[in-house]
């Protein structure tokens, strides 16, 4: 599921298709040499597909419970997309060095990171571990891939960039607030009434019935609803980046839920302009 994409501020028109009203911020990069990424990424619509829901966040987002003082090599796949824990990616290989490393990965552990890249930012610093849960090899030794997110890390340093990136990376943790005193429960609350509001709005605007939302949640504790929501930020990547490399799960929630409120007040006036225009719509 995802929520109205991105509609920078400054654009003078209403378009119900495309509007996530999202700020953009800066976080932390690293320069790595520029990729040339080829892949596709596949939405899937049908029931029977795998699709990104609150379903799909586990309370326990990760497996081997991975000390944040670890350090590990871990192969990399710089892509213009944030993969959060829980999410599911579907993926298309067919550059040579990426199958490559597919080939390897599906005789070990299965497991690689995703770290978000573009030619503006060059690479960051943080990404998330996508575990293959499906593949399928196709025509030419291409390969179609379902992945879940797991854990976050952060890479350390560059161990090899042939044939493909490889780095030593640790893991990272939400820490406990420094103060101690938010209420990430209530938080979480919070951003899901903000999500239905969105999506309820976001509906209206499309012309689709203003049914309610049902729970989004879906008994996810705050962490892993956070990047549940975090994921739902498509057409946002550096943002969607910026929430992923915050290691406070309240910090996280006000942020999601400050960028919510913002949307709501953008489709709130959006509806209001469409109720005394119709024509406008």
């Amino acid at each position: 599921m995802a929520l109205p994409q991105i509609l920078p501020s400054h654009k003078p028109y209403l378009n119900p298709n495309n509007f996530f009203l999202i700020p953009q911020s800066n976080y932390s990069q690293r320069n790595f040499p520029s990729q040339s990424i080829l892949h596709r990424r596949r939405r899937c619509r049908s029931r029977s597909s795998i699709r990104c829901s609150a379903s799909s966040f586990p309370e326990k987002h990760h497996t081997g419970n991975p000390k944040s003082d670890d350090v590990v090599e871990l192969p990399l796949f710089p892509l213009p997309l944030v993969l959060f824990p829980g999410a599911i990616l579907p993926l298309q290989i067919f550059e040579f060095r990426y199958r490559i490393m597919m080939h390897t990965l599906l005789q070990t552990d299965l497991r690689f990171g995703v770290i978000y890249s573009d030619s503006a930012t060059g690479t960051a610093d943080v990404g998330c571990v996508g575990e293959v849960v499906k593949h399928e090899k196709l025509v030419d030794d291409r390969f179609f891939l379902i992945c879940k997110g797991q854990e976050r890390f952060r890479v350390n340093k560059l161990v090899r960039s042939k044939p493909y990136l490889v780095a030593e990376v640790n893991w990272l943790e939400d820490r406990p607030s420094a103060n101690g005193e938010d209420d990430v429960e209530g938080l979480a609350n919070e951003v899901e009434s903000y999500m239905k509001d969105v999506i309820r709005l976001s509906n209206r605007l499309n012309g689709k019935p203003e049914k309610e939302a049902t729970d989004l949640r879906r008994n996810l504790f705050p962490t892993p609803f956070s990047f549940f929501v975090g994921s739902t930020f498509e057409g946002a990547p550096r943002e969607q980046q910026a929430l992923l490399e915050l290691e406070d799960t309240a910090m996280r929630l006000k942020r999601e839920k400050e960028t919510l409120r913002n949307t709501l007040n953008y489709l709130s006036a959006a509806s209001a302009v469409k109720d005394v225009f119709p024509s406008s719509s």
